[in-house]
């Protein structure tokens, strides 16, 4: 019986701890990554992004605030600028659930049967984060973060957008574990 509940709640540990974005990211593995301390964001590339400028806003206060947690500070001279790219698309998921009761031989004299089918149709948002070595202007390391964009107000937009700029920012510096 108790292992039965310690299993139970290492399924529950497991399922509440998974993030429902997913994430890459890639990197130029010639360079030193403990060089950067400082940042600052790339306008023109930002500009270029396909998203609405208040989201702009609510993705670069986000990007700010992780890497100031990571012991970045902000400077008009910076090692690395900070660019980000975004794309969407819709998706449509379509499942059906059949449920049935039977009993019989040969051709079914008695069956009760229902089919119910779900239809749920969500955007797909994909964030694009990268850093460019200011002095180089090469991309040294980029960050993808993918899922189910939630916007049904402006507080679970702030959230989610926050969610997945940490899940990105995470695996920075490469070669770290959160």
């Amino acid at each position: 019986m108790k292992i039965l509940k310690l299993l139970f709640l290492l399924c529950l540990v497991v399922l509440t701890s998974c993030s429902s974005v997913r994430v890459v990211s890639d990197y130029d593995t010639k360079v030193d990554f403990t060089s950067y301390k400082t940042f600052a964001f790339y306008k023109k590339g930002i500009d270029k992004a396909s998203v609405s400028d208040l989201d702009k806003k609510r993705i670069m206060r986000a990007v700010e605030a992780e890497l100031l947690a990571k012991g970045f500070s902000k400077s008009a001279n910076p090692d690395i600028l900070v660019s980000i790219f975004t794309k969407s698309r819709e998706q449509v998921n379509v499942s059906d659930n059949n449920i049935g009761i039977g009993w019989g031989w040969g051709y079914n004299p008695w069956f009760y049967g229902r089919t119910n089918i779900n239809i749920n149709q969500y955007t797909e948002g994909t964030l694009f984060i990268d850093f460019i070595d200011k002095n180089t202007n090469e991309l040294i390391w980029q960050g993808i973060g993918s899922g189910a964009m939630k916007m049904s107000n402006i507080e679970k937009k702030e959230e989610r957008i926050n969610e997945f700029v940490y899940e990105i920012i995470s695996t920075y510096p490469p070669g770290l574990k959160k």
